[in-house]
């Protein structure tokens, strides 16, 4: 009897790139793909796996492997394939040698990205296929079945799933290793180097390659029809077909799990085979779109939202609407109607805290960017103006300032932010002349992800040594002549040299460097208390935005004593000096 194991859908695709037999995995972290790697890595006997720089980087080093012949995989969230979309669209026209999957997970509902973009378009936007997994056994499947199409169709192959199917656990059964293949690559320039008089040629076989993908899925076991009750037909692609199963029983389904290039034959024998047909996807109506371009009458976005994630309520509501009744939302449970409402915030202790104090002490504009320090945004902080994406801290600074900002511009990213893409914009204030002032928060790890291992930690995914790059030597190579580092929770050294920043006409680079506490996991320092006579009730405690620091009834600050790391900021900001060590027993 095989072996079943209770996996989520990111360990059910690290499994099954084990299974099909990869043999080099790439990525860079991001909510909710981050999961695929750090599970990958338990088979790092069999399979190479890192953390590369950034997507594109990471994308190309896997499109090596395939090249090479060998079976690769790269991870990534939505917004990372718009970093890797510069290979992925001539690695369409080049094609696979070695079966190539990229895993990418959308986050419909934007529980931790900054949009709630489709992937499928890139899909189509580069003509490949897109197989999209509706629980954890197909998650793992699928990642074969894409590796099979890759080589069959020599073509790069994308496996999008979601925020809840990467999350959700499910039971999978368990296969034995495929024998990786031969590597070993041909020379053969007509093929691999798109210049325009082979890529033309290149061009025309991808359209080729259309019309014969969209045949294989229109029999291929990842897209079937579930024939009911033929009142009503229901397609729906991935995570979309197990909300239909529990909405719509009674229902007939075309279940889509290679859902581009699309089915058509398939489409339009359910279409003939039920009296009215409704059309179910998160996000964008892509299915709908191509369905009415074949002169087929559907129900999609005029009952199914595209905005935020679907859900079994969400579809009982389309339901509800399907059958013309009314719908009543179901009400919160009694127990969490009033519970107060929890923003997120910096942790107690975080090195980010003392700079974003600082920063409080002056006008300027701060442009920030994708990390933890994002919630520098927040009350009593207020120190973020600006979010963009990946390295935008530094190039929005940059085009303010240039477009005649009269207000001083500080641009802020981390430390794997830098690595990821804010070196070439430091380069570009400097070489045209910019004056912005760069800070690198720099806690020693990608925090915000989970605290997985870059450039300047030292330590590769797989857990071997390795070169700990200096963002201070990069920073002077660039040609940045003022470059200083802090100890954030140093609050009159941070002040004094953002003070001498700020006062300069030139750019600086001032690297915050201090350990995420939480990825250390032991306190900054000792814990403190109130001394409550000696507090005036000035309240500039409560300004550091500390969720150790409480309020009293009386007014009088005092510390949770399970939250507090030792930092000591709240000492340094207290002109009563009502903050002192607890007295150890």
């Amino acid at each position: 009897m095989s072996e079943r194991q209770l996996l989520s859908g990111n360990e059910a695709i690290a499994r099954g790139a084990f299974e099909a037999g990869v043999t080099v995995a790439c990525g860079y972290p991001g909510t909710p793909s981050t999961e695929i790697l750090e599970a990958v890595v338990r088979f790092k006997d069999q399979i190479y796996c890192e953390w590369s720089p950034n997507e594109k980087v990471a994308f190309e080093v896997a499109v090596g492997a395939s090249l090479a012949g060998a079976r690769s995989i790269v991870t990534m969230k939505h917004v990372g394939l718009n970093v890797a979309a510069d290979p992925l669209m001539t690695f369409s026209y080049i094609g696979a040698v070695g079966g190539f999957v990229a895993c990418v997970a959308d986050d419909p509902g934007m529980h931790s990205s900054q949009n709630e973009q489709d992937t499928r378009h890139f899909a189509r936007f580069a003509k490949i296929p897109i197989l999209e997994p509706a629980d954890s056994q197909e998650a793992k499947d699928f990642l074969r079945l894409g590796l099979e199409i890759s080589e069959a169709h020599r073509t790069p192959v994308i496996l999008r799933t979601t925020t809840r199917v990467s999350h959700s656990r499910g039971l999978v059964t368990l296969g034995e290793r495929q024998a990786p293949r031969v590597v070993g690559f041909e020379r053969n320039p007509s093929r691999y180097v798109p210049i325009p008089v082979w890529g033309r040629k290149m061009r025309v076989r991808v359209e080729e390659r259309i019309g014969e993908m969209a045949a294989a899925a229109a029999v291929s076991p990842a897209n079937r029809i579930e024939w009911r009750d033929r009142a009503l037909g229901i397609v729906a692609p991935g995570i979309a077909y197990a909300y239909v199963r529990e909405a719509f029983p009674e229902a007939s389904v075309l279940k889509l799990g290679w859902s581009w290039p699309f089915p058509d034959a398939l489409i339009r024998e359910v279409a003939a085979g039920v009296k009215r047909l409704l059309v179910v996807e998160e996000l964008e109506p892509i299915l709908e779109e191509h369905i009415r371009a074949l002169g087929i009458a559907c129900d999609g976005k005029n009952l199914v939202p595209t905005i935020g994630e679907l859900s079994p309520a969400r579809l009982l509501e389309i339901r509800a609407k399907v059958d013309g009744v009314p719908w009543t939302a179901p009400v919160p449970p009694a127990e969490a109607a009033d519970l107060p409402a929890r923003p997120p915030v910096l942790c107690p202790g975080c090195p980010h805290r003392g700079i974003f104090h600082a920063l409080g002490k002056h006008d300027v504009i701060v442009t920030g960017d994708i990390g933890c320090y994002s919630l520098g945004v927040f009350a009593p902080l207020n120190r973020v103006d600006t979010i963009l994406c990946m390295g935008g801290g530094i190039t929005v600074a940059h085009g303010m300032e240039k477009a005649g900002e009269k207000r001083r511009l500080v641009g802020m990213v981390g430390d794997s932010t830098f690595f990821h893409s804010g070196i070439t914009g430091l380069l570009d204030i400097v070489y045209n002349c910019g004056a912005s002032v760069i800070i690198v928060v720099d806690n020693r790890t990608t925090a915000m992800t989970g605290h997985q291992d870059h450039p300047g930690t030292g330590r590769t995914l797989m857990g071997e040594p390795t070169v700990s790059v200096s963002i201070e030597e990069i920073g002077r190579a660039c040609g940045v002549r003022n470059v200083a580092t802090v100890y954030p929770y140093d609050l009159k050294q941070v002040n004094e040299v953002l003070k001498t920043a700020l006062a300069s006409q030139e750019p600086w680079l001032i690297v915050s460097r201090a350990p995420c506490p939480l990825h250390e996991k032991k306190p900054v320092g000792e814990p403190r208390q109130v001394r409550t006579e000696a507090c005036r009730k000035c309240k500039l405690c409560f300004k550091l935005g500390c969720p150790a620091i409480e309020a009293g009834a009386d007014g009088i600050p005092s510390v949770n004593r399970l939250l507090c790391a030792g930092c000591a900021m709240c000492a340094q900001v207290c002109p009563a000096h009502a903050f002192e060590p607890i007295a150890k027993t």
